[in-house]
């Protein structure tokens, strides 16, 4: 159980946070171009200007999915530690 709920617990977050890192990778190559990121499209547009979408506004049942399988695994994990042996 114990064990279950620590994988449970990491492997949301670390999939949020390559997830994000890989997406924040382009953004920056972009605007280091001189170029506005168009969140719509995931691309480059170096004519137009685009307002800033948040990640949580663009993938919010991977962000929520992932935040609910990570509370998920915390339950587990102290059920597993507090439990009678």
């Amino acid at each position: 159980m114990l064990r279950v709920g620590l994988i449970l617990l990491v492997l949301p977050c670390l999939a949020l946070m390559v997830g994000f890192m890989y997406e924040q990778s382009s953004v920056n190559d972009c605007l280091s171009s001189g170029g506005s990121f168009n969140y719509s499209l995931m691309a480059c547009d170096m004519d137009n200007q685009h307002p800033f979408v948040p990640y949580m506004a663009r993938h919010p049942l991977a962000v929520n999915g992932g935040m609910l399988v990570a509370v998920l695994g915390l339950f587990m994990c102290i059920f597993g530690l507090y439990r009678r042996r």
